[in-house]
């Protein structure tokens, strides 16, 4: 496993305009970035015969949670990250921590037959590992893995059919809007997931590598970071105007920034005059947790990337 990620610091360094869902959520993005591809850690064929298949499911991935109500699976789980926010079904669930603070004791109690876990959660695969309880190991690169990992989840408890009828219609949604977009200028586009909140301080970026830089391709955008094969990039304001994006979108996420603060934090944009997104005032702040968990509502990140790039296209 690589070594952690620069947005590990995220927790204790400055403020930020992203919420604590984003910080973790983005970590754990970026620490997988470093993996293989998901995976459950031992045969899947027992959980072909539905009487063996996991009922009593811990999700510590706000995506895989919300890929097992996709696949109409949300009823087996007994317990969720702290994180998780979707669907609103999850608001009933006990909560057992996340990537850096998961509860084991509580989550033992709770006697799951299986608990997805992040790759790198090491500690806590030794412990259950120790107690014999199943583990399905998540791991996520690129916007393709979210339905091979939609598939390999369905196959691993039992539901493979249902896994693979959701994961098509991901798919082919995300077709629909790839090729609605098709045969449009592709705009020179920045993609901002981070930054100190009035300021232009600290930008982060998604550069060339992972599923919101793949997002952005699909939805009909150029991204100015493409030929840095990184799922983050810090940017300087020298680096901003150098790269001269025609389309800035930044995210934000959950409940971090009030949306009567939303013109605020575009005007920030203004201190760049000479950026061509900013002189064709084509700066769009975008709200929603869809940006920030890699699971079935990438179909409605991918949309709203794709109406802010290209507005007469719907």
């Amino acid at each position: 496993m690589a070594a952690p990620s620069p947005l590990m610091t995220l927790v204790t360094r400055r403020p930020r305009v992203r919420a604590p869902l984003a910080v973790l959520c983005l970590i754990a993005f970026v620490f997988a970035n470093a993996c293989g591809r998901s995976k459950p850690i031992e045969n899947t064929a027992a959980a072909k015969d539905s009487a063996t298949s996991p009922h009593r499911i811990v999700s510590l991935i706000p995506a895989t949670t919300e890929m097992l109500f996709a696949m109409h699976a949300g009823d087996r789980l007994v317990a969720v990250s702290n994180y998780d926010t979707y669907p609103p079904e999850v608001a009933r669930l006990p909560r057992v921590g996340g990537l850096l603070d998961p509860y084991v004791e509580p989550l033992l109690a709770l006697k799951p037959d299986l608990v997805i876990v992040y790759g790198t959660q090491d500690e806590l695969k030794t412990r259950l590992a120790s107690v014999g309880i199943p583990m399905f190991l998540y791991t996520h690169r690129e916007l393709r893995d979210i339905t091979e990992t939609m598939r390999q989840l369905g196959d691993r408890i039992g539901i493979r059919d249902a896994a693979d009828v959701a994961a098509r219609n991901v798919e082919q949604q995300l077709d629909a809007i790839k090729a609605k977009v098709a045969g449009q200028p592709r705009p020179r586009s920045l993609l901002v997931f981070g930054r100190e909140a009035g300021t232009l301080r600290h930008v982060e970026a998604s550069g060339g590598y992972g599923f919101l830089h793949d997002l952005l391709e699909l939805a009909g955008g150029s991204d100015v970071l493409g030929d840095i094969h990184q799922a983050k990039v810090d940017m300087s304001t020298e680096m901003i105007l150098a790269r001269q994006p025609e389309v800035l979108i930044e995210l934000h996420y959950g409940d971090e920034v009030r949306l009567d603060r939303l013109d605020t934090e575009r005007a920030v944009w203004n201190a760049l005059p000479s950026l061509p997104a900013v002189k064709h005032n084509r700066i769009h702040l975008l709200v929603g947790n869809e940006f920030v968990v890699p699971g079935p509502r990438v179909v409605q990140a991918a949309e709203r990337l794709a109406k802010a790039l290209h507005p007469g296209a719907w």
